[in-house]
């Protein structure tokens, strides 16, 4: 299995490396053609016309489009993605601080849209049929139509405001820092033995990963609910109820196996959306992660922060469905003969 899977993940890493290089000469000539002068915001306001032209031809802005790319994408496959105009630090170093936080606040809103998800599509088709039935479409219907935004300021006011139960801002109590390493606090601090940082961290995520994780679960449910009721249809279902097998080990067994199929792809274009909402949660609960990055970069005309967060969130986006495609042909064998 293992030697027929393989070549077919290659040709979805090299389909990757592709999709990788057309974004970022997208984001190259798009940014490049606003009205924003890198050279002259990368000097002092005192700076004259003379140090601004020599500037430029430093950054090489004289030279023609095209050339410029060669130039950067150089620079970017050696891992220079030049110097931030705001704060006046390495590209590349800003990302590796405040990438984890963002992978942590993703995965763990993964995980809860996919119990949610799979647990609510399960709901829903047990209940197919009876007076249930109803509500529960309507409940779902409900939360399709609720964005991420919207539960996270609903889960401030409500757990963080009024209740006071867990933080909104922040990754960490004040009273406690980064135990170093990794960047992600949750491993950081159980590896240094800070099982009250863990615990910080871990309160400090529970409510932006929830409101990623609840807003991006019913299509999930849906889908699932969906894809079981045409799976029931099929034969073999129908041979496992004359074998005398329980409606419980039929639908472990049998059913959910294939109707989790479409599921799956669904839920490799939902992860991919999910890891790009984390920008604007970030921004709602002040997390210091990739996207209060991006939004301080737009706001400053950042041209090296934006192309290069920019690329970042393609980069995560096209690991989420490349993880999921290599799942997708595990469990389906007919895709292993094309």
């Amino acid at each position: 299995m293992i030697a027929t899977i393989l070549p077919l993940i290659g040709r979805r890493l090299a389909l990757s490396v592709l999709i990788l290089l057309i974004v970022s000469i997208l984001l190259f000539c798009v940014l490049r053609l606003l009205p924003v002068d890198p050279a002259a915001m990368s000097l002092p306001p005192t700076a004259t016309l003379a140090e601004i032209e020599e500037k430029r031809r430093e950054m090489g802005l004289h030279l023609p489009l095209p050339h410029q790319y060669v130039i950067w994408l150089g620079d970017a496959l050696r891992g220079d993605f030049g110097i931030s105009i705001l704060f006046r630090r390495d590209v590349l170093g800003l990302i590796a601080e405040t990438l984890p936080a963002t992978i942590e606040l993703a995965v763990l809103a993964m995980i809860i849209a996919t119990v949610l998800g799979i647990a609510g599509g399960l709901l829903l088709f047990h209940v197919r049929g009876s007076y249930a039935e109803a509500p529960a479409d309507v409940g779902s219907i409900m939360l399709l139509s609720l964005p991420e935004f919207l539960w996270a300021l609903f889960f401030i006011f409500l757990f963080g405001a009024e209740l006071n139960w867990l933080p909104f801002t922040g990754r960490l109590d004040s009273e406690f820092s980064d135990p170093g390493g990794s960047g992600f606090l949750l491993i950081d601090s159980l590896v240094a033995g800070r099982l009250d940082i863990f615990r910080s961290a871990l309160e400090h995520l529970i409510l932006p990963s929830f409101a990623l994780g609840i807003g991006f679960a019913p299509p999930i449910m849906r889908v699932l609910r969906s894809s079981l009721i045409d799976t029931y249809q099929e034969d073999y279902i129908h041979l496992a109820r004359l074998r005398g097998l329980s409606e419980g080990r039929i639908l472990v067994r049998h059913a959910l196996k294939n109707a989790i199929l479409p599921t799956l792809s669904l839920m490799g274009v939902q992860f991919g959306f999910l890891f790009g909402g984390t920008l604007l949660v970030e921004v709602i609960f002040s997390y210091p992660g990739l996207g209060n990055l991006m939004v301080d970069a737009v706001r400053n005309a950042d041209l090296p922060i934006i192309q290069a967060v920019g690329l970042a969130y393609c980069v995560m986006v096209l690991v989420i469905n490349t993880v999921v495609d290599s799942l997708y042909l595990v469990l389906n064998p007919k895709l292993r003969t094309r």
